[in-house]
C-alpha cells in the first residue's frame, strides 16, 4: 500500500528527530495545524510541501517520493539489491575534512618532535 504526504513526512520527522512542534514553528504555523498536515485532514499544497523540504534539507520530489524500504531494508525478498543513496549535509562533510586536516597537522608535529630526540 502507497503511503500517503503525510505519513511520509511524520516518517522524515521522526528521523531526523524533529518535533512537531518545531516543524509547525519553522513553518510560520501552529502545532495542531502542523499536526492536522501529517494526519492529512488538512490539504497539503505544492508550496507547503517545498516548505517542509527545505526544513528537511531535502529536494520537495524526493519528500513526497520518500520510501523507508530504501532506508530500512537493502534487499527484497526476492534476493535483488536495491540501490539507494544516503544524504551527508555538506556542512558535516566540511566538518569531517577540516577535522582531518588538523590531525594530518598534529601528525607531522609531533614526528618533528619524536624525530629531534
Amino acid at each position: 500500500m502507497e503511503k500517503r504526504v503525510g505519513e511520509k513526512i511524520r516518517q522524515i520527522r521522526e528521523m531526523k528527530g524533529f518535533t512537531q512542534e518545531y516543524l509547525a514553528q519553522q513553518l510560520g504555523i501552529s502545532q495542531r495545524a502542523y499536526s492536522k498536515m501529517e494526519r492529512e485532514e488538512i490539504k497539503i499544497d505544492w508550496n507547503k510541501i517545498t516548505d517542509i523540504a527545505k526544513v528537511f534539507e531535502m529536494e520537495p520530489v524526493d519528500l513526497v517520493s520518500f520510501d523507508d524500504n530504501l532506508i530500512f531494508h537493502n534487499c527484497t525478498q526476492s534476493g535483488k539489491f536495491q540501490n539507494f543513496n544516503n544524504y551527508i549535509p555538506e556542512k558535516l562533510i566540511e566538518q569531517y575534512e577540516a577535522r582531518i586536516k588538523q590531525l594530518e597537522e598534529e601528525v607531522v608535529f609531533l614526528r618533528e618532535v619524536v624525530k629531534s630526540k
